[in-house]
């Protein structure tokens, strides 16, 4: 079962928009607009994205007075944690989505981590708030001798280190800006 949406907050709206339509390819499909629940004068715009897959992203633009100085909206700095713990995986379907997606995050003056996982490969960047995205393409299957290992690593006390996963930065070409 996945999930419906998974929602967020944005200090910037506009900034959020630009970023999920035009670096990550997503598509605005609904806005709604209502109270802030306990709130006489507070609104809230909550707007939800289509991801070219199963599920989608939203996010609330807050309105009130509880919140006129802000609030945190970077899910890790919030809790203290390094930026790749929580992140947010979107499905790649071809290794040529993957490079797509990877020249464009560039063109937008966005650097890109790109990691070779072994059975998938994954490509990082940040959002306006912050948090980290990601696009996954597998690159093949799990073998049946590699979930029964999965189960034996994920109970052991003190597992061995995985090899060292090979990791590429793309830094920012800002192609988008000189078009």
């Amino acid at each position: 079962m996945g999930f419906h949406h998974v929602a967020l907050a944005t200090k910037d709206l506009a900034a959020t928009h630009k970023f999920y339509t035009e670096v990550m390819g997503f598509s605005l499909v609904k806005t709604i607009i209502g109270p802030v629940p306990g709130s006489p004068d507070g609104w809230a715009r909550h707007v939800f994205y289509d991801t070219g897959s199963q599920g989608m992203i939203a996010f609330w633009d807050i309105h009130d007075v509880q919140w006129k100085d802000g609030y945190p909206t970077d899910i890790n700095k919030a809790v203290g944690l390094p930026g790749w713990v929580n992140h947010f995986a979107y499905f790649a379907g071809s290794r040529e989505f993957l490079d797509e997606r990877r020249k464009n995050w560039t063109a937008h003056g966005h650097m890109v981590a790109e990691v070779d996982h072994e059975f998938c490969v994954s490509i990082y960047t940040s959002d306006p708030d912050g948090n980290t995205v990601e696009f996954c393409f597998d690159t093949r299957e799990f073998t049946d001798e590699e979930k029964i290992e999965a189960l034996t690593l994920m109970l052991a006390e003190k597992p061995p280190m995985d090899k060292d996963a090979k990791v590429t930065i793309h830094p920012p070409t800002n192609e988008a800006l000189v078009h």
